[in-house]
């Protein structure tokens, strides 16, 4: 059934489908998302002899998209570039190759806008139901694996240890080994999460399939929505990431893979809220005690 996408949400589906579409789609999707305005101001046909497609095409890509017709993505691009024009001015450079030459000050504001626009699109496209489902699943677990390799463990670890800290059994795997003797081990009502940019690491693949075959309910967090890992999934998160020159996708996808697994994470405190005050007070003054206290400034002469 087609719903009604926001301009970001369309922009980051776009986005995260364009390598696994048919040649003449990605055209499209190339013109979309290189030129959101002129797409806005065009008619199909525009479109379509921009892109060196037919309207037939277009139509394909709208429907491949989820939305009704082209007359929804011109909406669509209509309201991004509304929203894009009222923001500070150095919005506009986002996707800019950053030269050699480039003030810091200019590529502060580069890296930052790719990433505040990352978040953005992320969670304009994320399926909030998928994540009340995996909130909740957490939530009524026995225990909590997350797997993950290279960059994608770090974000495995940072919600292994917000969860353990509120009380919810869990544990991050990021050695293949490791991974597997505990997906093994996993029964019905356990939960396992599969963190990948790419959702093809063979290894995250691996580990959560064989926690599927074990009965846990299982869930990804990929950026491409039709990706091996989505296959073997219970639920299904996804996210959108901008890259920039030195940080290509899979570097730029760690925000928001850490901003969807934060938001799983309050969603789960928010179901055991007494349970999670308190235990984020006990945790907090078992290590109070290994926390620096502030400096005290000498006075006089310490030999008086």
């Amino acid at each position: 059934m087609a719903v009604r996408l926001t301009g970001d949400a369309v922009l980051a589906r776009t986005r995260s489908m364009l390598p696994n579409l048919p040649t003449a789609l990605q055209r499209v999707g190339e013109q979309v998302l290189s030129a959101p305005a002129t797409v806005a101001r065009s008619t199909i046909l525009e479109t379509a002899e921009r892109s060196g497609t037919s309207p037939a095409t277009v139509t394909r890509f709208c429907r491949a998209l989820g939305l009704p017709g082209y007359a929804d993505l011109r909406l669509a691009m209509a309201e991004e570039t509304g929203r894009s024009s009222s923001v500070a001015g150095w919005e506009i450079d986002i996707g800019r190759e950053i030269r050699p030459t480039d003030s810091l000050d200019r590529v502060a504001s580069l890296v930052a806008t790719a990433e505040i626009r990352a978040i953005q699109e992320t969670v304009a496209q994320l399926d909030l139901d998928a994540v009340a489902r995996a909130a909740e699943a957490i939530d009524q677990a026995r225990r909590v694996e997350l797997y993950g390799m290279g960059g994608s463990a770090l974000v495995a670890g940072k919600m292994q240890l917000g969860l353990h800290r509120i009380g919810v059994p869990t544990w991050s795997w990021g050695d293949v080994h490791s991974g597997l003797t505990s997906a093994v081990l996993l029964k019905p009502g356990d939960v396992a999460i599969g963190v990948s940019h790419s959702g093809a690491t063979r290894e995250t693949l691996e580990m959560l399939s064989v926690a599927a075959s074990s009965g846990a309910t299982t869930v990804a967090v990929t950026n491409v929505p039709d990706a091996p890992l989505a296959e073997v999934a219970d639920i299904l998160l996804t996210t959108a990431t901008h890259e920039t020159t030195f940080r290509p996708a899979p570097m730029a996808s760690r925000l928001p893979q850490i901003v969807v697994l934060d938001l799983v994470y309050v969603a789960v405190a928010q179901r055991r809220h007494e349970q999670t005050i308190a235990a984020l007070k006990v945790t907090a003054d078992a290590v109070s005690g290994h926390r620096k206290g502030p400096r005290v400034k000498k006075v006089g002469n310490a030999n008086q």
